[in-house]
C-alpha cells in the first residue's frame, strides 16, 4: 500500500458498531469491566484508548516500524526514552539539538546521574567518538533544529552498533513522508506529532517508533507509569491531520525551496540553509537519505539585531511564533525563543546567533509569502 493510501486507511477502518467512516473518539477516563480484571481490551485511558491504537497503527506503518507508542507531546516522547536510562549512563548527542531536549537533559535528568556530551556528528571524523565514549544511547536529529544540518543516519547507526549501543533519530523536521530513519539503520524514530504529522497547529502529541519489542515494552510502560499518555481527542485530531500529510508535505517542500532561493539572492543574508538547496553543505547526503527537503528554511541576516527584530515582527503572513509544521507559515528567532534555554556561549558556538532566523514555510501561495518577506525587508 502506497504512503498516500496508507495515511488515510491504515488503522482508520470504519467503526464496526455504527459504520462511521471516521472512527469516533472515546472521551472517557475509564472503561467498564465484564468481571474484575476481565476487560474488553481497555481499563483506563492512561493505560490505553482506541484512539491511541488507531494513531499508533497508522504511524507505525508510515515509519516502517513494527511498533509505535503515542505520547502527550514531543517532549513526552523524549521523556519516555530518557526515563529508560540509569544513573551513570552517558549519552552522545549531535551538538545541535532542540532546546527543550537540551534543557531536559541538563535541568532534569542530570540530577539523576545521566550525563551527555555534544559532538558535531555531521562530520564523519567525529563518529569515532561513539566508540571512544561507549554511550548508552546516541541521540541525533536530521535535519537538525534550527541549523538544518544533515546527519548521515546510516553511518552513525553503524558506528553506534559497532560500539554496542543504539541510535535514536528525532525525525520531526523530515516527517515519515520524507525520511524513514529505521530503514536507514536507526533503532528508534521519535517525532513531535504536534508538527508536520498533525499539521494544523491545534493539538500536542509525540510518538516513538521502533522495530524492537524491548523498546516497545519500555515505551508502553513509560506511557502508563509516568503519565505521558496523550489526550484521546488530540490523537483523533492527529489522525485527521495525517490523512493529508502527503499533499501538505509536497507543498511545504515546493514553497520552502522557492523561499530559500529568494532569501539566498538577497544582499542582506550571510547564509541560507535548506536541505535541497544546492549550496547546502550536505546537499548530496540530503538527496540520498531524504525524499524531499521538507518545509524549514533558516537564514543568517547581516543586519543589526534591532533590524532583525523589526523584520520578523512586521510580517503579515508569517506569524511570529514557536513551533513549526502547520499549514500556516511561522517565523522564529531561535536564540530568544526555541533555544533560549541553551546558554548563549553554547548557542553561538554551534551557530545559533542573534542573526539566525528560522522559517516554517506553510502551504500558502509561495508568491504571496515572498511578497510578504520583501515588503518587510523594504521597511527595514
Amino acid at each position: 500500500m502506497k504512503f498516500d493510501t496508507a495515511a488515510i486507511h491504515v488503522g482508520q477502518e470504519p467503526d464496526q458498531e455504527t459504520g462511521a467512516v471516521i472512527p469516533p473518539v472515546y472521551l472517557t477516563s475509564t472503561f467498564a469491566q465484564l468481571e474484575p480484571g476481565q476487560t474488553r481490551g481497555y481499563d483506563y485511558t492512561r493505560s490505553g484508548n482506541p484512539a491511541f491504537d488507531r494513531l499508533g497503527a497508522t504511524l507505525a506503518h508510515l515509519e516502517q516500524a513494527e511498533y509505535a507508542t503515542v505520547f502527550g507531546s514531543g517532549m513526552g516522547a523524549v521523556t519516555a526514552v530518557i526515563s529508560t536510562l540509569s544513573s551513570g549512563d552517558h549519552v552522545v548527542a549531535e551538538e545541535n539539538i532542540y532546546g527543550c531536549t537540551y534543557r531536559i537533559y541538563d535541568k532534569v535528568f542530570k540530577k539523576f546521574g545521566v550525563t551527555i556530551s555534544y559532538v558535531d556528528l555531521s562530520n564523519p571524523a567525529n563518529h569515532a567518538e561513539i566508540e571512544k565514549q561507549k554511550p548508552a544511547l546516541v541521540w541525533i536529529e536530521s535535519p537538525t533544529n534550527p541549523l538544518l544540518k544533515i546527519i548521515d543516519i546510516e553511518a552513525v547507526a553503524k558506528a553506534a552498533h559497532d560500539a554496542g549501543t543504539e541510535l535514536l533519530v528525532d525525525n520531526t523536521f523530515a516527517s515519515p513522508y520524507f525520511q524513514n530513519p529505521l530503514a536507514l539503520g536507526a533503532d528508534i524514530s521519535l517525532s513531535s506529532t504536534t508538527k508536520y504529522i498533525n499539521g494544523h497547529s491545534d493539538c500536542l502529541g509525540g510518538v516513538v517508533c521502533t522495530n524492537s519489542a524491548a523498546w516497545n515494552e519500555k515505551m508502553v510502560f513509560a506511557q502508563k507509569a509516568i503519565g505521558l499518555n496523550p489526550s484521546p481527542f488530540d490523537c483523533w485530531l492527529i489522525s485527521r491531520g495525517l490523512k493529508t500529510l502527503s499533499v501538505r508535505m509536497k507543498q511545504h517542500a515546493e514553497n520552502a525551496l522557492k523561499v530559500s532561493e529568494f532569501l539566498e539572492g538577497l544582499d542582506c543574508t550571510q547564509t541560507v540553509r535548506y536541505p535541497f538547496l544546492p549550496s547546502h553543505p550536505q546537499f548530496e547526503l540530503a538527496k540520498k537519505q531524504m525524499r524531499g527537503g521538507s518545509g524549514i528554511v533558516t537564514a543568517v541576516f547581516n543586519l543589526p539585531f534591532e533590524s532583525v527584530v523589526k523584520l520578523i515582527s512586521n510580517l503579515k503572513l508569517f506569524s511570529l511564533a514557536e513551533s513549526l509544521g502547520g499549514i500556516e507559515s511561522l517565523i522564529c528567532h531561535p536564540a530568544s525563543m526555541t533555544h533560549a534555554s541553551i546558554p548563549k556561549a553554547e548557542r553561538e558556538a554551534v551557530g545559533i546567533t542573534d542573526g539566525l532566523v528560522r522559517f516554517s514555510v506553510g502551504i500558502e501561495d509561495a508568491g504571496d509569502l515572498i511578497e510578504d518577506l520583501q515588503t518587510s525587508l523594504d521597511n527595514v
